[in-house]
């Protein structure tokens, strides 16, 4: 009698599912998950600084669905110490309460903000480029990598069926200024691989990123044939370019000060960690007033136009530290990011006002390095790994187009065009949809700065008075406070000058009043509302508001008769 073969059924694996939260379509705020076999990990997780809102709120990812539908990771990976990628993780965890893993230098950055958040730090697991951790069904490996920040890794990703990588940030620099080049040995060893999930921030620029040791020399062109005091703003987090300012400073005689909160934290820790050992002294910013114009190095915050950064109170002329003058240079040493543009600008509309002499990549395109791949090293890396599939993430859609674009030329299928909330399931060779969440980002207020809610005063204060002096510019959309904040009270009271001045600035720069009148009339209550929730008795108010002399450009308006 006949009897069938018996059929044996191939072995059925689960999908392995990628999530993003937030870095897909945009720049900023990366938050992705890997999950398999019920089991999920988050890499990265960072937040967004929103300078269209007032206030310039930090957004975060949107994670409240993550507990109900049982995608709660049970790790998170840190790719590199940058803001849109760990920057919120202090509000994100206490949801998740995981072990974190990263790299020392990003390490410190967070336990920074965990103290600050009043959160345990022993959940913080420090990794050294190159080692391999396990978790449920991942194997995860730190595999260094150039960029603009010590330490950067992208992440070699295994579970039992695929093997994945995720980029992080990277470039290929052959001379970088801090750690080794980047080993094409390592990821050739990864070849062939399922999936790369990719940066795109420079996917649709052409060529070869440019080295940091380039950017150090034009930098060091620059500032030598400068005769006052010179300004160089980069990002606080390129511990590389500001080692390069350290040497070129000694080599130029000129003595170096720090200025900005995030500068200054930023080089603590790359002292902490061997990064900056031969770094020349710094000089106190209260003590810049001693030097010569032409003994002055100062490296600031405020690339982007931050209206609070050092580089805007320098542009306004209302830095306590220095007052700059028409000989002197300020060097915007990083690339705008995408949506500063008109702060940018604003910013160095300021320092026109002044006169002084401006060097950003119109005057020279060297003066910055970027840290992300342009398409010969995307290239190269594909050509080291020959993957299968490739997801652009990290990137707004011109970015992830582009990126799709050079991948498919290259033979590389581009299954999706991934956005925040999709969730995507590698299966049978290629990415399906599966799911899509509806994201609402939180928003959530800038911090207040300590001193801003002090001790009551006494009842005898409450026929206190307050006389505030603003000088005041009219741009093409409003006004702008120029100079020092002058202020005068009877007794002392428990104001924070800084943060009332910050108020300020963001509340004139709102303001769409045509007169002076109209800028008062659109103030004065907001500003009295603001003291109000501030001390504990309300003064009288005296606000007197003395127009700046008017710059060509940018002539006094008035009312339009109709």
């Amino acid at each position: 009698m006949f009897r069938p073969r018996a059929q044996i059924r191939p072995r059925s694996y689960p999908p392995l599912l990628f999530h993003p939260l937030g870095g897909c379509g945009e720049i900023g705020m990366n938050l992705s998950l890997y999950g398999y076999d019920g089991n999920w990990i988050g890499v990265d997780c960072g937040m967004m600084i929103r300078q269209d809102l007032p206030d310039q709120p930090l957004q975060i990812p949107d994670i409240e669905h993550l507990a109900t539908n049982a995608m709660v990771p049970s790790a998170v990976f840190i790719t590199h110490g940058h803001e849109d990628h760990l920057g919120a993780l202090a509000w994100i965890w206490p949801r998740w309460n995981c072990p974190v893993y990263a790299t020392p230098f990003a390490i410190e950055m967070l336990r920074s903000k965990f103290l600050e958040q009043g959160l345990r730090t022993d959940a913080l697991k420090p990794i050294q480029p190159g080692a391999c951790v396990a978790i449920g069904s991942f194997e995860v490996t730190f595999l260094p990598v150039t960029h603009s920040i010590p330490e950067s890794c992208a992440l070699s990703i295994i579970t039992p069926r695929h093997r994945i990588l995720h980029t992080g940030d990277w470039k290929l620099d052959e001379r970088p200024l801090i750690g080794a080049p980047l080993s094409a040995a390592q990821f050739k060893a990864l070849a062939p691989v399922d999936l790369v999930v990719a940066d795109s921030t420079n996917a649709d620029v052409e060529g070869h990123s440019r080295s940091e040791t380039e950017a150090a020399s034009a930098l060091e062109a620059v500032i030598e044939n400068c005769r006052g005091r010179v300004i160089v703003s980069c990002f606080a987090s390129n511990i590389a370019r500001i080692k390069a300012l350290g040497k070129i400073a000694e080599h130029t005689g000129r003595r170096v000060a720090l200025l900005g909160r995030s500068m200054e934290r930023m080089v603590a820790i790359a002292l902490q960690l061997g990064y900056l050992d031969d770094f020349p002294p710094r000089v106190p910013g209260h003590d810049l007033g001693y030097l010569l114009p032409e003994e002055v190095l100062i490296i600031a915050t405020g690339s982007q136009g931050e209206p609070r950064s050092a580089l805007s109170r320098m542009a306004q002329g209302r830095h306590s530290a220095v007052d700059l003058q028409p000989q002197d240079d300020v060097i915007f040493s990083a690339r705008a990011i995408p949506g500063n543009e008109r702060l940018i600008g604003r910013l160095k509309a300021g320092f026109k006002r002044i006169g002084v002499n401006i060097h950003d990549e119109h005057t020279d395109p060297a003066l910055h390095a970027s840290g992300h791949p342009a398409r010969e090293e995307l290239r190269q890396l594909y050509a080291w790994l020959q993957p299968k599939m490739l997801l652009p993430v990290h990137g707004e859609a011109t970015h992830q187009e582009a990126h799709r674009e050079l991948a498919t030329a290259l033979g590389i299928h581009v299954p999706q065009l991934v956005k925040n909330g999709n969730v995507l399931a590698l299966e049978s060779e290629t990415l399906v949809m599966k799911d899509q969440h509806h994201l609402r980002p939180q928003l959530i207020a800038s911090r207040m700065r300590p001193g801003e809610r002090a001790s009551p005063v006494s009842a005898r204060q409450h026929a206190m008075t307050l006389s505030l002096a603003l000088n005041v510019l009219p741009t093409e959309t409003g006004w702008t406070r120029i100079g020092r904040l002058l202020w005068d009270s009877e007794v002392a009271l428990p104001l924070d000058e800084e943060a009332l001045a910050d108020w300020l600035d963001d509340r004139i720069d709102m303001i769409p009043a045509e007169t002076l009148l109209q800028l008062r009339q659109q103030l004065f209550g907001p500003l009295r509302e603001w003291l109000h929730e501030r001390l504990p008795t309300l003064p009288e108010i005296h606000l007197q508001l003395m127009p700046a002399d008017p710059q060509p450009e940018y002539e006094v308006r008035s009312v339009s008769s109709r």
